[in-house]
């Protein structure tokens, strides 16, 4: 075996000369040589004995490696040997690692370009289940990117007040964007900007909590001082509560919907303020007739039980059973009242009287209540406020009997206002008379 001292000159000039490959072994390092192949291609290889064969592996092309890089490798290479090592095994390792690293780079890439729009749909998924259905559809709306054709009216809805963030890579979710986001939002819609904003504080809370996107978001982005004073104060839509003298132009109206089940969930609405859904969702096995109770599925408390008052139990008795509902629909997927609120409209218009959301009616309730002094701690029990003050909080859970002393009382009082006589004891469910009007 042949060997020369490796320098430039020779290895840019030597050549296979026509066979498969040719060496040029150095005599600098014993264990080095170049090969070419018969197509011209050059690299440097170490080649020497292990385990009674012969070991020969790539060092590199010459473009690559400088000759004394390569005679520094080979001569690396054959200490390894020469502690029994194979050197094989090494390069195999350090390939691995730099293939796991290559990818490990890549997740992280992926990691940091996804976006808040993408985090959404998966928070939404997570956490449908422990949403009511109105809740998961508000958070939908909450961020629809508009440009479809209005259901009502001419032109197309536009983009819902989230839906500006859905395009941002949620490492951009600080709390610079989320200030600059809410001036821009307040300016046109405070109160959705508002309510968007607490619906963000949710999703951060959530994503702050999970390793896949714990370290691509601030958690606590929202709480910087620029975020809280750009949130518009949420205020009650004026007018969003009925007064003593629209009852009864109110109760008329929606005793007179063609619809009995939206007529009776408006008024069990006003006269117990439940929310919404704890009313939508009423089966008929949470209605105790004989003890006059209400087991209702609280969002606060998990679970509240308020009287079933005279006139609401004679409403409740007169409904359809067509199903496990109380307020049931014959139209809709799952056999429930959907959307109260078009019954409610109509009412409203045939009564002449101003908006009232179905919260209002809520809202209702509390304020109407104060005509009878019913006591705040009495409201707060029947509707599923959760308790203000330690007294209320730990050791005042009023028994159902004082509730519906209170609960009695106000309901007298509304349907008196409205023209309507609370029924009796002895009267047959739905018996329900008009004595006069205000």
């Amino acid at each position: 075996m042949a060997r020369t001292k490796l320098t430039v000159g020779r290895v840019t000039a030597f050549t296979s000369h026509g066979k498969g490959q040719a060496f040029l072994w150095d005599d600098a390092a014993p264990n080095l040589a170049l090969r070419v192949t018969a197509s011209g291609s050059k690299a440097f290889i170490f080649q020497t004995e292990y385990a009674g064969k012969t070991l020969r592996l790539t060092i590199g092309a010459p473009e690559s490696w400088s000759i004394p890089e390569a005679r520094a490798e080979a001569r690396r290479l054959q200490t390894l040997v020469d502690k029994g090592a194979d050197p094989r095994a090494e390069k195999a390792a350090t390939i691995a690692q730099a293939q796991a690293d290559r990818e490990a780079a890549a997740v992280v890439r992926a990691r940091e370009s996804v976006t808040v729009g993408e985090a959404w749909a998966v928070y939404l998924e997570a956490r449908r289940p422990k949403w009511s259905p109105r809740s998961y559809l508000n958070h939908t709306r909450m961020a629809a990117p508009g440009g479809e054709q209005r259901q009502r009216g001419a032109g197309k809805t536009v983009a819902a007040p989230l839906a500006a963030l859905l395009p941002l890579r949620l490492s951009e979710l600080n709390a610079d964007v989320l200030a600059a986001w809410l001036d821009r939002e307040a300016a046109e819609r405070p109160t959705a900007a508002a309510s968007a904003f607490r619906l963000v504080r949710g999703f951060i809370r959530w994503a702050g909590e999970h390793p896949e996107y714990r370290a691509l978001i601030a958690p606590d982005a929202y709480r910087s001082k620029a975020v809280s004073e750009a949130v518009p104060p949420s205020k009650a839509k004026e007018g969003d509560c009925l007064q003593r003298e629209q009852l009864p132009l109110w109760f008329k109206a929606v005793r007179e919907l063609a619809n009995p089940v939206h007529a009776a969930y408006l008024q069990t609405a006003i006269l117990t303020g439940a929310r919404r859904e704890e009313l939508a969702g009423m089966r008929w096995e949470d209605v105790d007739f004989r003890w006059g109770s209400i087991a209702i599925a609280d969002k606060v408390e998990g679970a509240r039980v308020i009287p079933l008052t005279p006139y609401v139990s004679r409403l409740l008795a007169a409904l359809p059973r067509r199903n496990e509902w109380v307020f049931s629909s014959p139209t809709a997927a799952d056999g429930r009242l959907k959307e109260p609120r078009t019954g409610h409209e109509r009412a409203l218009a045939a009564a002449g009287l101003p908006h009232l959301s179905i919260h209002g009616l809520r809202r209702s309730f509390g304020t109407l209540a104060e005509w009878v002094e019913m006591p705040a701690g009495v409201v707060a029990q029947i509707q599923g406020h959760k308790p203000s003050a330690t007294a209320e909080k730990h050791y005042r859970r009023r028994p159902l009997d004082l509730l519906r002393m209170w609960h009695t009382r106000a309901e007298a009082w509304m349907l008196e206002q409205a023209g309507i006589e609370q029924p009796s004891a002895n009267e047959e469910p739905g018996a329900l008379r008009v004595v006069h009007s205000r």
